[in-house]
């Protein structure tokens, strides 16, 4: 519980800190580059596989049973609704996530942190605010290119592997498709960046115990935002889509 308090206060201090742009602003393009653009080849990896998979795993499931174009309906439909925000997110909560919290982790221990508070700077909105902003405008990003990679993938793997045609893709994917279901994901997605820079940030911020208290607080960043990715997942299909 003493952890959650301190998260809360960090995340009240970070809010607060909003107004003061002229310590966070500098900083908001450099971490939307580190945070965004330098993720994309992880998460455009993960969903060009994921598309593959999801394409043969449906041609498999539906053989002689429902007609093939509906492989297209199952690619588009799970990979917007589900898999595109929560393997990227996941992805990148071991390479944001950890990063934040080494970096900010080993400030603490090397005593970079008080420095500023010696020189009147404010840690939070030079570390965390940038951070956590940068995170909530560059993960729906992110995850909707992941998303309409995977469906591309999926759509090559259909032509080249099942003996589908592209129309008959495309009429799958349009069959279930809602405009709702892009906002859906990048709904969850926002929460998920915040989530991921503002744990990576706060086990950072309170590391203790030098080398050794560095490598705890990465290890517990990464673990605690996946468990909260899916708990995000789980509750925001329980109010957006009942």
């Amino acid at each position: 519980m003493s952890s959650v308090g301190r998260a809360g206060y960090l995340g009240a201090d970070a809010f607060r800190a909003l107004r003061k742009v002229d310590l966070w602003g500098p900083h908001l393009l450099p971490q939307m580059a580190r945070i965004g653009v330098e993720s994309v080849p992880i998460a455009l990896f993960i969903a060009s596989f994921t598309g593959v998979v999801l394409a043969l795993q449906a041609s498999y499931t539906f053989t002689g049973q429902v007609p093939l174009y509906f492989v297209g309906a199952l690619v588009g439909k799970t990979m917007i609704l589900e898999l595109g925000p929560v393997l990227t997110g996941l992805s990148l909560s071991g390479r944001v996530g950890a990063n934040i919290a080494a970096e900010i982790g080993t400030m603490r221990v090397t005593e970079q942190i008080d420095a500023l508070e010696t020189l009147a700077y404010d840690p939070v909105a030079y570390l965390v605010t940038p951070r956590v902003l940068a995170g909530a405008i560059m993960f729906p990003m992110v995850v909707i290119l992941s998303i309409g990679i995977g469906i591309a993938a999926g759509w090559v793997t259909s032509m080249g592997l099942l003996d589908l045609t592209s129309a008959e893709f495309i009429k799958g994917l349009r069959l279930f498709f809602e405009p709702w279901d892009v906002q859906f994901a990048a709904i969850k997605s926002v929460t998920f960046g915040i989530t991921i820079t503002s744990v990576g940030c706060s086990f950072g911020f309170h590391t203790r115990g030098g080398a050794e208290g560095v490598g705890q607080a990465t290890t517990r960043a990464v673990v605690i935002s996946s468990m909260i990715i899916l708990v995000l997942d789980a509750f925001w299909a329980a109010v957006l889509l009942s």
